[in-house]
C-alpha cells in the first residue's frame, strides 16, 4: 500500500535530525571546548589558561587535563544537541508545511522565515542546556570555585545559588543567533539543494526523483558551504552567548551584566577580533560536522519515507 501524497513527514525529521546531530557532537567535542575557552578568554581572567592556537589548546588541555578535560561538557553537548537538531528539523518541517499551503514550492522569504521560527522555538527549550555545557566546558584546575560535579549536579548548584533564571543567561543573543543562523544556514542550503537538483536535471536526469539525484557528496557540499556562510556572520552572538553564561565569581558577581555590557567591554578591550575569538575551532569543528549532519540526515529521512511507503 502506498503512502498518500498529503502524508507529514514530521517525525521523521525529528528523528533524523536527533540522529545527525548525535553523529555530528561525538566527533567534534574537543574542538566544542577549546572554542568554548578561547571565546570567554578577554585576557583580563586570571583563572583562565591561555592559548596560542587551536593546536596548542588541545595539546595543553590533553596534557594538564587529560581526556576529561577534552570531553568536558559531553553529556550536555549530546543532550543538546540531540534535542536541538531532533526539535529544529521538525519544527522546521512543520513550519515549511503550514507556509506551503497550495503553494508548488516556497520562496526564499519563506524557507528564511520558516528556519527564524524553528530556531526560536530550539532557542527556548533548550538554553537551559547550552548554559550548563558552557560551565562545565570552562572548569579547570585553575578554578577557585567549587566544581560542578556534572550535568544533574551543575543544574542543581546553579538553581540553589542563583535561581532558575540563571538558566536562561545568554538566551537574548542566543535567541539572535538561533533565529539567524539557522534561519542564513537553511536558506541557503535549500536555494543551493534546489540549484544541485535543477542542474542535474538539466543533465538528463530527469526519471529521478529529488530524493535520488543527490549523492553522500552532494549534501556534504550543501552541509559545508551553507555552514560556512552562518558561521561568518553570526559568530559574535555565539561570543556574546559564551560570555553571558560564564559562571560568576567566587563572590557570586557575574563577569558581564548583559549583551550591551559585553559588547562595550569586547569592543573597548579587544576590538573587532574580540568578537571573532575560537572562530578557527569552530570553523573545523562545524564545516565539516555540518557535512556530517547532512548526510545522515538526507539518508536517514530517505530511509524513513521509503520504510513508511512500503507499508
Amino acid at each position: 500500500m502506498t503512502a498518500s501524497p498529503s502524508v507529514n513527514w514530521q517525525w521523521e525529521n525529528a528523528i533524523a535530525g536527533s540522529a545527525a546531530g548525535m553523529v555530528t557532537v561525538s566527533f567534534s567535542h574537543p574542538l566544542d571546548v577549546v572554542r568554548t575557552r578561547f571565546q570567554v578568554n578577554d585576557g583580563r581572567i586570571s583563572n583562565l589558561p591561555t592559548y596560542k592556537h587551536t593546536p596548542h589548546a588541545l595539546f595543553n588541555i590533553a596534557r594538564t587535563e587529560g581526556f576529561r578535560g577534552l570531553y568536558a561538557g559531553f553529556y550536555p553537548a549530546v543532550l543538546g544537541s540531540t534535542v536541538s537538531w531532533g526539535l529544529y528539523f521538525y519544527f522546521y518541517s512543520k513550519a515549511k508545511q503550514r507556509y506551503l499551503g497550495s503553494r508548488e514550492e516556497l520562496t526564499p522569504g519563506l524557507h528564511l522565515a520558516s528556519a527564524a521560527e524553528a530556531g526560536a522555538l530550539v532557542c527556548l527549550c533548550t538554553n537551559p542546556i547550552w548554559l550548563v555545557k558552557t560551565r562545565l566546558q570552562l572548569q579547570t584546575p585553575q578554578q577557585h570555585t567549587q566544581p560542578y560535579s556534572g550535568f544533574h549536579g551543575a543544574i542543581r548548584t546553579i538553581l540553589k545559588e542563583e535561581g532558575w533564571r540563571a538558566l536562561y543567561k545568554g538566551l537574548v543573543p542566543g535567541l539572535f543567533l538561533q533565529v539567524t543562523h539557522g534561519a542564513i544556514q537553511f536558506t541557503a542550503y535549500e536555494e543551493l539543494r534546489k540549484a544541485f537538483v535543477n542542474y542535474r536535471s538539466e543533465d538528463g536526469e530527469t526519471n529521478m526523483s529529488s530524493d535520488n539525484l543527490l549523492s553522500s557528496v552532494d549534501y556534504a557540499t550543501l552541509g559545508a558551504s551553507s555552514k560556512l556562510a552562518a558561521v561568518l556572520v553570526t559568530y559574535p552572538s555565539q561570543v556574546m552567548r559564551a560570555r553571558l553564561q560564564q559562571r560568576p565569581n567566587i563572590d557570586g558577581v557575574p563577569r558581564y551584566a548583559d549583551s550591551w555590557h559585553v559588547i562595550k567591554e569586547t569592543a573597548r578591550f579587544e576590538g573587532f577580533r574580540g568578537f571573532y575569538k575560537g572562530i578557527t575551532a569552530n570553523l573545523l569543528k562545524n564545516v565539516p560536522a555540518a557535512s556530517l549532519t547532512f548526510i545522515v540526515y538526507e539518508n536517514v529521512l530517505n530511509t524513513l519515507k521509503l520504510a513508511r511507503v512500503k507499508d
